[in-house]
């Protein structure tokens, strides 16, 4: 009975529609007839030459007026059919039965794309609420950085510590960058008042002040240099602890990919990388 349960439903909103739809098209024949008179009035601006009325500033108007129709145009497909949703995740099927999924995470350069804010969407992918055992994330290094690859080594440290708080918690923002700088006593969770959780925070926090030092420190001591004639390199991250101490908690898999690029060779920029992956 479960499996014939649908996940969301949705469902036509016929007065918004309605109201929508006569909105376009009384915009739109407004704006028809605007485009009507522009055109007929500056080709008889061009018929009767009349050197007292300038043509560039009106042609300048009219070509405005077209460039900001085109964007209102583009604007009305989601106006056309408003639709509301609403999903049921209680008639989610069991973590057994869950697809596994694959996450790429794309980088090229570790200086126009700062190693701190690469490893913070990396650590927020892995921290995805999914079973661990069927959530995959790969960090596609177009470049081939040296930063990058010591970079994702720091971030797997710092997860061992990061994933057991978060899901002993049930902390919902799962980005660290972006947790420590919100607030999370307006969540209604009574985990968040106790002084072992304070405690408890205070210390990842510390752990994740030491994992930005050291990636500035891995970016101070490595060279940031990339290159388009390099070897292909493939390592699963794993140091075969799972978890902190004594907890073991499963940590997803996460793979480091840099692919083999040579300047004989078109290696089609992201889209070849997506293609290796």
């Amino acid at each position: 009975m479960e499996n014939s349960l649908c996940l969301n439903l949705s469902r036509v909103k016929k007065t918004n529609l309605i109201i929508n739809r006569l909105h376009i098209f009384t915009h739109g024949f407004a704006l028809l007839a605007l485009i009507y008179y522009r055109t007929n009035f500056l080709f008889q601006m061009i018929k009767i030459r009349d050197k007292n009325t300038p043509f560039l500033p009106h042609a300048l108007v009219f070509f405005s007026e077209l460039i900001l129709s085109f964007l209102w145009l583009l604007s009305q497909a989601s106006q056309w059919k408003p639709i509301s949703r609403k999903v049921f995740p209680e008639r989610l099927p069991g973590n057994d039965k869950l697809p596994s999924i694959d996450v790429f995470i794309c980088t090229t350069n570790p200086i126009k794309e700062p190693s701190v804010d690469v490893m913070n969407t990396l650590i927020s992918a892995m921290a995805l609420d999914y079973p661990a055992d069927k959530l995959h994330v790969y960090l596609s290094d177009d470049g081939g950085s040296s930063v990058t690859f010591q970079a994702v080594k720091e971030a797997w440290k710092f997860l061992k510590w990061w994933i057991p708080f978060f899901r002993k918690y049930e902390v919902k923002t799962r980005c660290p960058m972006a947790y420590f700088l919100a607030d999370e006593s307006e969540d209604g969770n009574e985990k968040f008042s106790s002084t072992e959780f304070i405690a408890e925070k205070k210390k990842i926090e510390e752990k994740y002040e030491e994992f930005k030092c050291r990636i500035l420190r891995v970016i101070e001591n490595t060279s940031s240099f990339t290159s388009r004639d390099h070897d292909p390199l493939i390592q699963v991250i794993n140091d075969g602890i799972c978890g902190v101490d004594s907890d073991e908690t499963e940590i997803p898999l996460l793979v480091y990919v840099s692919r083999e690029k040579r300047p004989f060779h078109p290696h089609h920029f992201k889209a070849g990388a997506l293609n290796v992956l």
